[in-house]
């Protein structure tokens, strides 16, 4: 029987698809602190106060990325190259989302209005993130070897997901909201459609490392387009809702390293 649990049990368990999909995790969490530490950088100066808090999101992500290739230096892997069509952030900058990386290279400060686009970018894929930990908590939060770094990795992810629930609500109240609304959609609806791309371009290759049958291959295909399916119809609407957070701040202080991660 397929499911979420048996199916990253095999890609765990197996060298090749558990190096690709580490490879994968940790290309993805370096590029995203690149990101916010150079949108730190640039915040403009209406905004200083913001800048502790964008540090904060950008040095969580370099974390997990540093905790997947210890996952893999624990297995005596290297790093492999990350494929093209599996890259996450890289096809959502080519699809217009987020802030263009060419801007972040440059010293010009940010607008306010560039600020409401990142905090609005990383509310839909945050709540991504938060959605697939929240997921292999459930299913492997007490592996041996995974599953300290999985807590971790969700616990981070609940904390970025509630910051970005938190600012946005914050500027909404300083007369941003319908830009807020606008983004966010534009955003949800183009991330759908790159999460499915990725998903199928991942699922290929770890098909093809996994030497799976044509059947399966086709049965996770056609899951994956149909939850693509539910996300345009309506799903799509969970991620761009705002509500206050439980978790007040979160991103207030230094973040939190392990020294076997550090």
């Amino acid at each position: 029987m397929l499911s979420a649990r048996s199916l990253f049990q095999e890609i765990v368990d197996n060298d090749d698809s558990f190096q690709l999909f580490c490879s994968i995790a940790a290309s993805g969490e370096a590029q995203g602190g690149w990101e916010n530490a150079r949108i730190a950088a640039l915040v403009p100066d209406s905004m200083r106060d913001l800048a502790p808090k964008i540090t904060r999101h950008g040095a969580d992500e370099d974390k997990h990325g540093r905790i997947f290739n210890a996952l893999l230096r624990k297995r005596g892997l290297p790093p492999v190259p990350v494929p093209p069509e599996t890259d996450y952030t890289l096809l959502l900058e080519r699809a217009g989302i987020g802030l263009a990386h060419e801007k972040l290279r440059g010293d010009r400060p940010l607008s306010e209005r560039d600020i409401v686009v990142y905090l609005s970018h990383s509310r839909v894929t945050e709540q991504r993130a938060a959605d697939q930990m929240d997921m292999l908590v459930k299913n492997f939060g007490d592996h041996p070897d995974v599953g300290r770094a999985i807590r971790m990795i969700s616990h981070d992810e609940d904390n970025h997901l509630a910051y970005c629930h938190e600012e946005l609500l914050r500027l909404a109240r300083e007369g941003h909201g319908r830009t807020i609304q606008r983004v966010l959609r534009e955003c949800a609806l183009v991330e759908i459609g790159v999460y499915r791309d990725v998903s199928l371009a991942v699922m290929g290759h770890m098909g093809r490392l996994l030497n799976w049958p044509a059947p399966k291959a086709a049965v996770l295909a056609a899951g994956i387009r149909g939850m693509y399916a539910y996300e345009r119809f309506s799903g799509w609407h969970r991620m761009v809702s705002l509500r206050a957070p439980e978790r007040r701040d979160a991103l207030g202080g230094a973040p939190l390293v392990s020294a076997e991660y550090a």
